[in-house]
């Protein structure tokens, strides 16, 4: 039995390692990761990319569609049964249904794979016959990647940092008032314990709702299977003694098993894997939230594409073994909830807040862009005269009531340092400005065939991420 099982175990070693040179070599597969941090819209991403991939008649900038190179492109099961698959079908039935609906927010890792039927460009073209190209897309939440900065820190070192942040941040009354009334060197007290992660948790979600981006430890807000455990079960403290069985004894032993089993894993088993990577960002949510908001995105923007130097880190070094993300797009989002006439500024608010990120990930050898888009748009544009003047909106249906609405969201500075630097300083508020935000519902859609749905600049998106790999 034992040689039996040493025969088989060789047998599938060799079938794996022929099946990864030989996908290498004639059915090359790219790995493209999606993420963003909360009501960034990654759902939606996913479900308007896969549906214009299908059906490609609003996809003019994909220059291997528009040269005719594209024979067909299908669905096909994913690679990794492990991980569930990304509900496709059923969340392009929410969008597109007669009375659409905006798709739940999914709240783990998921998978997906396309194959193209391609035709090669250039000399290649003439001699070849068409060859399959495969598009893995993970679909993971932003949040997670904000954990990678905990690898770094210790418990003492986190608490520290966390609860100078509550000092600023509203909703955190309740959770530090707990805090005043715990014996951190008492010994453990598991109801004790649950209630102070309970509150933490409380928090963390308050200020994601607030708009804030850095909310960490990520899992406590999408926890998963892993709700209720040890492992979650642990919350910042002040500094003091921490004897052996005592509270902070505890929490800091949950801190370190949160980074060992949770965050480590993520890394290694997914995000080492993936080649080129959007980063989708409601630049707009944030803005309307305010400059606290708008800096708080900045610094956690800059912590997530930490993710892509792993020489900053030496875990990321030793399962990256060279390995580098290839291209890295940042798309700020929602670009639909305002007139075209802004979408330059935009898309160079989002070009100045990622500065400091782009320039890491570029140091790192990543190419990298920033653009706005909207994966599925929910609005049409006019114009409307008020007080002698003309203003550029958009129309749409207001989400909750259906009621048809006009929104001027505000007029974004043509320099983007009017907004980031009053955010850089601290600012409590917009000083001579203000920017409005609603939530718009679907639009009911009829396609015409070969369409998918409308959209603002995905093709765009779609060509700097893959395009090349479609040659």
């Amino acid at each position: 039995m034992i040689i039996g099982d040493i025969a088989d175990g060789l047998t599938r070693g060799v079938e794996r390692s022929f099946s990864t040179v030989s996908g290498a070599f004639f059915e090359p597969t790219v790995r493209l990761g999606v993420t963003g941090l909360s009501r960034a819209g990654k759902t939606v991403f996913i479900t308007s990319l896969v549906a214009n991939l299908l059906n490609r008649g609003r996809m003019p900038a994909l220059r291997a569609n528009a040269e005719g190179r594209i024979r067909s492109v299908f669905l096909q099961p994913q690679p990794d049964d492990t991980l569930p698959r990304f509900d496709y079908e059923a969340h392009l039935a929410r969008v597109t249904g007669k009375t659409p609906s905006w798709p739940e927010s999914t709240n783990s890792i998921s998978e997906l794979r396309l194959s193209f039927r391609v035709k090669p460009s250039g000399l290649l073209g003439g001699v070849q016959g068409p060859r399959t190209v495969h598009l893995d897309i993970v679909d993971y939440p932003g949040e997670w990647l904000l954990d990678l900065g905990l690898l770094d820190k210790s418990f003492r070192q986190w608490s520290d940092e966390v609860l100078a942040r509550m000092q600023s941040r509203d909703g955190a009354e309740v959770f530090l008032s707990a805090l005043e009334d715990a014996d951190a060197s008492d010994a453990l007290d598991e109801p004790r314990a649950k209630a102070l992660a309970e509150l933490f948790t409380t928090y963390l979600t308050a200020s994601r709702a607030e708009g804030f981006s850095d909310c960490t430890p990520g899992r406590f807000l999408l926890p998963g299977d892993l709700k209720g455990s040890p492992v979650l079960t642990f919350a910042p403290l002040p500094p003091g003694a921490a004897p052996r069985g005592s509270l902070a004894r505890e929490f800091e032993r949950r801190f370190e098993a949160y980074k060992r089993e949770v965050v480590k894993p993520f890394f290694r088993d997914h995000f080492a894997r993936i080649d080129r990577q959007i980063v989708l960002v409601d630049m707009l949510g944030a803005i309307h939230a305010g400059p606290r908001a708008v800096e708080d995105m900045r610094q956690g923007l800059a912590d997530i594409l930490g993710a892509f130097r792993p020489g900053r880190n030496s875990f990321l070094s030793s399962i990256f073994l060279g390995k580098r993300v290839e291209k890295i797009l940042f798309a700020a989002t929602k670009a639909d909830h305002l007139h075209h006439a802004q979408h330059p500024q935009l898309a160079a608010i989002a070009e100045a807040l990622l500065k400091d990120a782009k320039g890491r990930a570029d140091f790192a050898g990543a190419q990298t862009q920033a653009m706005s888009i909207a994966s599925l748009r929910a609005t049409t544009e006019d114009q409307v005269e008020n007080k002698g003047r003309t203003l550029d909106v958009v129309r749409g249906q207001l989400l909750g009531t259906g009621k048809s609405v006009a929104l001027y969201p505000g007029k974004l500075p043509e320099d983007p340092s009017h907004l980031l630097s009053p955010a850089f300083e601290g600012a409590e508020t917009w000083l001579d400005a203000q920017f409005n935000l609603m939530s718009f519902a679907p639009q009911p859609l009829t396609l015409k065939p070969g369409d998918g749905p409308p959209h603002i600049r995905l093709d765009r998106a779609v060509e700097f991420l893959i395009g090349d790999k479609l040659g």
